[in-house]
């Protein structure tokens, strides 16, 4: 459906999910987490897929939470054992690549943090705008960030609110990459649209020790996996 808030494909062994609410900036609502949980567990569910990508419709991929439709309702966009988007808490077993352009910032900035890999189109917008608003980024960012980056740039990035862009920290991917998450490499503008292509051609098929068990075997304690300690 083409207005559902996310969108699932499947192309050979790489299931792609699409944030689907471009008039709100893809901001995350309760349907929305819903629907991602709901897409995260069948990914892991099903042994004939490899790798899933997680991207957004429209001009970026995801300006966090849905402040408008919680301040309407009062709840949460949390969804079972995920905690915040479905994802944030407890991310899926099988690994997962963010697929970003235009902007992932706030809690948007935390769903790709929760993922594996994250590939962002040059000058892609990043951060934790939250400390400008009196708020806290409480969905995973500031135990992920010091993984990926140096110290003092996720330091610059929690206390400051400034955004970044995905060019700037490009450079450290490679020397602060976590035990089960890289930091984001910049692509050209149009490598969004090109990523569930790029990852169905180079993902290897799914065997019983390749995807799931591959990022677990690399994670040295469970204190450092993507989700752990994360409220």
């Amino acid at each position: 459906m083409a207005d559902a808030p996310l969108l699932v494909a499947r192309r050979g062994a790489v299931l792609v999910l699409t944030l689907n609410r471009p008039e709100v900036r893809n901001a995350i609502d309760v349907p929305m987490a819903e629907a991602i949980a709901a897409a995260l567990a069948e990914l892991d569910a099903d042994p004939t897929l490899a790798v899933g990508v997680l991207t957004g419709e429209g001009k970026g991929f995801c300006a966090g939470m849905d402040l408008a439709a919680f301040a309407e309702t009062g709840n949460r966009p949390w969804a079972g054992e995920g905690g915040f988007a479905g994802i944030v808490r407890k991310p899926p077993a099988t690994p997962l690549i963010a697929a970003l352009e235009g902007f992932a910032v706030a809690g948007g900035f935390e769903i790709a943090l929760a993922c594996d890999l994250i590939v962002a189109a040059e000058g892609t917008k990043l951060g934790l705008p939250e400390t400008k608003r009196g708020l806290v980024a409480a969905g995973g960012a500031l135990r992920r960030l010091p993984r990926r980056l140096p110290a003092g740039l996720a330091m610059e990035l929690a206390l400051t609110g400034e955004l970044t862009t995905a060019d700037r920290v490009t450079p450290w991917a490679a020397s602060s990459a976590s035990s089960r998450g890289a930091a984001p490499s910049a692509q050209p503008s149009s490598s969004r649209s090109r990523s569930p292509r790029t990852a169905r051609s180079r993902w290897p098929p799914r065997s019983p020790c390749s995807s799931s068990s591959g990022p677990g075997a690399m994670t040295t304690s469970s204190s450092s996996r993507p989700g752990s300690s994360i409220r």
